[in-house]
């Protein structure tokens, strides 16, 4: 046979197979109509494992796989477009739909926002970038940013989430799990990292260097450079760069950005300390209530799902089934729980288009705990 007569055949067959699949999918909607009457749950394991053992009888071993992986697929494609019909008014819908309705046009200028740390912190700067007259409150922690938000002291707090060389801060990703809580706008913001020490002093005579953990983890070459030197972990690099300039000593330096040393008087010893200029980190904006802004396009969620073969796959499916781009998928170990993990996904989605809000309320009733953190934009 020439190739074009293969083609021909394979046509034929698409052709065939395509009329087929609608056949099916038109009896997958009835199925999904039988158990919304009969408040039937849309997985079915038992009833698959079964389809699969018919359909792969008789095959070899390589042939059942490649079966196997076809039926496994529409599997998920008839869960999704059996979900699309049961769960379009799910609470979480209704809750989405009102929050887009409720938020104004445009996010607020002015507002009274949580920052950990001091005056000088990359909390501030990212602060000062998303408002243009934002009225900042201080705290020690994370969790105290967290808890002034949710107690309504502030509207909104900044917290960082993850650094492009260091990966995610995770004591604020444990927080997420333990705090009620969305997301409502994202900013990256470019961090450079400085030496920092007192006027007349010289790299030779440190003897300490102090920052935040992350910060002296962007900057682990330099620090490798200097093995004399003992190295101390504080709460945030301006906290850092102010203890430097309030100590008597003259041999601490700190590691924090140059506007810190600006601010606190300190001269730079080195601005070339990070292991990469392209040092991003990324800071989200989070209030109590639900607020979603127009041109919102990520997402951001967290689940779990139990502890068996299969049960990610299951819901990280959903997103290809309806051509939905996950762009992170981390995973945070459950305390208390052994080789059980909170996961945390960023996607690519506007909760105005309605194949979005399907699949948001699909991950809901398929996922174990599910928690829907925000539809925001990030700069």
């Amino acid at each position: 046979m020439e190739i074009t007569d293969i083609r021909n055949e394979i046509d034929c067959i698409d052709d065939q197979l395509k009329s087929l699949f609608e056949q099916r999918m038109h009896q997958v909607l009835e199925m999904a109509k039988y158990k919304e009457e009969h408040s039937l749950p849309v997985l079915n394991a038992s009833r698959e494992r079964e389809v699969l053992a018919r359909v792969t009888e008789g095959q070899d071993d390589e042939m059942a796989g490649y079966t196997k992986v076809l039926f496994t697929s529409l599997f998920d494609l008839s869960r999704a477009y059996q979900s699309r019909s049961l769960y379009q008014n799910s609470a979480l819908v209704q809750r989405v739909q009102e929050a887009m309705a409720g938020t104004p046009p445009l996010f607020p200028k002015s507002a009274v926002v949580a920052c950990q740390g001091i005056e000088g912190s990359n909390s501030q700067l990212a602060c000062d970038r998303l408002f243009s007259r934002p009225n900042i409150m201080y705290f020690s922690g994370f969790d105290a940013v967290f808890t002034a938000v949710n107690k309504g002291l502030c509207r909104y707090g900044i917290l960082p989430i993850e650094n492009s060389l260091w990966g995610s801060v995770g004591e604020v990703y444990d927080l997420m799990r333990r705090n009620h809580f969305h997301i409502v706008k994202s900013i990256k913001v470019k961090i450079e990292h400085a030496l920092l020490a007192k006027s007349g002093t010289e790299l030779a005579d440190i003897r300490e260097i102090v920052s935040h953990e992350q910060a002296l983890g962007q900057c682990s070459a330099f620090l490798k450079t200097l093995p004399n030197v003992k190295i101390t972990a504080c709460d945030n690099t301006a906290t850092a760069a102010k203890l430097v300039a309030e100590s008597q000593r003259t041999d601490l330096a700190a590691i924090a950005s140059a506007d810190c040393g600006a601010l606190y008087n300190l001269v730079s010893l080195s601005d070339e300390i990070a292991l990469s200029d392209h040092n991003y980190t990324r800071f989200i904006c989070i209030a109590k209530e639900m607020e979603i802004y127009p041109g919102a396009d990520k997402i951001s969620i967290m689940f779990t799902v139990p502890h068996r073969p299969g049960s990610l796959y299951g819901v990280i499916s959903k997103f290809s089934a309806l051509g939905v781009n996950l762009n992170k998928l981390e995973s945070r170990p459950i305390p208390g729980k052994d080789f059980e993990f909170m996961f945390y996904a960023d996607f690519e989605a506007e909760l105005h288009d309605q194949t979005a809000l399907n699949l948001l309320a699909q991950l809901e009733v398929s996922a174990e705990k599910f928690v829907f953190l925000g539809n925001y934009s990030e700069k």
